[in-house]
């Protein structure tokens, strides 16, 4: 590389890990993307799998490091414990927790908690969502974070004031690929349309008042008696469950909502609030926690200028 980068910054989830290379400035320099996950790195060893990529990606020794993400679960590399909401972005970053016992410098973001009749975690998002907060310099509103657990944060005088949980990328991974459906979907499991019309039709039978779970067969008849093709089974089951979800979440919207997505899931989210009514301000969830980890790290280690 032609520069010295200032920071390197890693999302790395269960199954996925992302590393960037960045200058002062937060704009990326190199980027790495690969399948080792939280239970992959256990195996081979966090700091190896880490060092690995960092000098695939020529990062130099003394390179610091934010992470964000389940790394920092009871499961992962070091526990970075939970802050309690309501929070305000400062708590967040502020607790982040040094890796002892290795030469670099490394640190994990923690996650957030919320107790109470409606107990609820998240780890990752929070960064993804602080990224969102500075990228529109949000101060109240819903934001709706989409994925294998999709989160929605309600957002009040810039603090996290509380959050829910939609199990729908999960679950659509689990209906895919192992519940009957699979005979239905196949191999079209990643080929769900937002533009398909078994996606808008499922999308409005969820907001209509159906019920998820009295749907979600039809899907195996419409197959058998109506030659359902896989790409029209995935896209009403990708419906389903993300009209289920937002059908869930619409009373607390106000109208609107902050959507942090890229790629194929913010067109299957974007067209589905459009179905329900709801304007929405797109924000790239790849550049949200970029900027998340980044201000993070800046805070941390301030740049020399």
């Amino acid at each position: 590389m032609s520069a010295i980068p200032c920071y390197a910054l890693s999302d790395w989830g269960t199954s996925r890990f992302r590393l960037w290379l960045v200058d002062a400035d937060g704009n990326v320099m190199a980027e790495k993307r690969t399948d080792d996950g939280l239970d992959t790195s256990r195996n081979r060893g966090f700091t190896e799998t880490l060092e690995g990529h960092l000098t695939a990606l020529g990062a130099p020794a003394n390179l610091p490091v934010i992470i964000c993400g389940m790394a920092g679960s009871r499961q992962g590399w070091v526990e970075a414990n939970y802050v309690p909401v309501p929070a305000d972005l400062s708590a967040i970053l502020s607790g982040a927790v040094k890796i002892e016992g290795i030469a670099r410098d490394v640190r994990i973001i923690p996650g957030l908690s919320q107790s109470g009749s409606s107990p609820n975690v998240m780890r990752g998002e929070e960064t993804q969502l602080l990224g969102a907060i500075l990228d529109r310099n949000l101060s109240n509103g819903i934001i709706a974070m989409p994925g294998t657990h999709s989160k929605w944060v309600e957002l009040e005088e810039g603090r996290a004031k509380s959050f829910s949980t939609y199990l729908t990328g999960e679950l659509y991974a689990l209906l895919a690929s192992q519940s009957i459906l699979r005979h239905s979907i196949g191999d079209a499991a990643t080929s769900a349309s937002f533009d398909h019309p078994q996606f808008t039709g499922a999308v409005k039978l969820m907001l209509s008042g159906e019920r998820m779970l009295g749907e979600l067969f039809g899907i195996r008849a419409a197959m058998l008696l109506d030659n359902l093709s896989p790409e029209g089974a995935a896209s009403r089951l990708s419906g389903l469950l993300i009209g289920a979800e937002i059908a869930g979440a619409k009373t607390k919207s106000h109208g609107k909502v902050t959507l942090v997505a890229s790629g194929a899931m913010a067109a299957l989210y974007g067209k589905a609030l459009t179905i329900a009514g709801l304007g929405f301000d797109l924000v790239d969830a790849d550049e949200a926690v970029r900027k998340g980890l980044f201000v993070a790290a800046s805070g941390i280690w301030p740049a020399k200028g």
